[in-house]
């Protein structure tokens, strides 16, 4: 099940993976949420609630429970991301924003990038806005490789320099993307 924080974008991007692995994966998103914390919040709440009724053989539990939010200008992404490690929920997140993900699909980044800035070159590269055309998604993911190469490279990037991991700029998107592939990319509560 997925948490995420956008109206448009990021459930157009993960209704795609959702619609072209639909025969070994079943991806639910829930976009009602507009905080980290308000997605985080929701996330532990529908785990203890499936928790209960997996107790109670009312159903099964989602294997994995995600929730997908930017850095953006959010004061409490760090303590989202800390409550949703301690619960043992998954985070997909980017820095500054899901654009960011979009752009290592077709360009090297390694320097601090503003929020504004990476929307505009993710509109450059997919020939769209908020509302992600086919065309784009088809882009994308034939670029997915790529794009999961750079985000690893920035990952080495923060760890070598010494600053802190989901630094400016970072996404971990790929990892949720493996996993609804069935090709691992498992978080750190699983």
């Amino acid at each position: 099940m997925l948490f995420v924080e956008g109206e448009r974008t990021e459930v157009d991007y993960f209704t795609y993976w959702r619609r072209r692995c639909r025969e070994h994966a079943i991806v639910v998103i829930d976009d009602r949420a507009r905080s980290p914390e308000q997605l985080v919040d929701r996330a532990v709440k529908e785990k203890r609630s499936q928790a209960r009724d997996a107790r109670k053989a009312r159903g099964r539990a989602d294997d994995e429970i995600w929730c997908v939010f930017d850095r953006d200008e959010h004061v409490h992404f760090d303590a989202a991301v800390r409550r949703a490690t301690d619960n043992r929920i998954n985070v997909a997140g980017s820095n500054p924003c899901i654009e960011l993900w979009f752009m290592l699909h077709y360009e090297d980044r390694m320097a601090y990038i503003e929020r504004r800035h990476a929307q505009a070159c993710a509109r450059k590269w997919l020939r769209c806005s908020k509302a992600l055309t086919q065309d784009a998604l088809d882009s994308m993911a034939s670029r997915y490789d790529e794009a999961v190469k750079r985000a690893k490279a920035l990952d080495r990037k923060h760890r070598d320099d010494g600053s802190a991991s989901r630094s400016n700029p970072s996404s971990d998107v790929w990892r949720l993307v493996n996993s609804i592939l069935g090709e691992g990319g498992r978080g750190p509560g699983q």
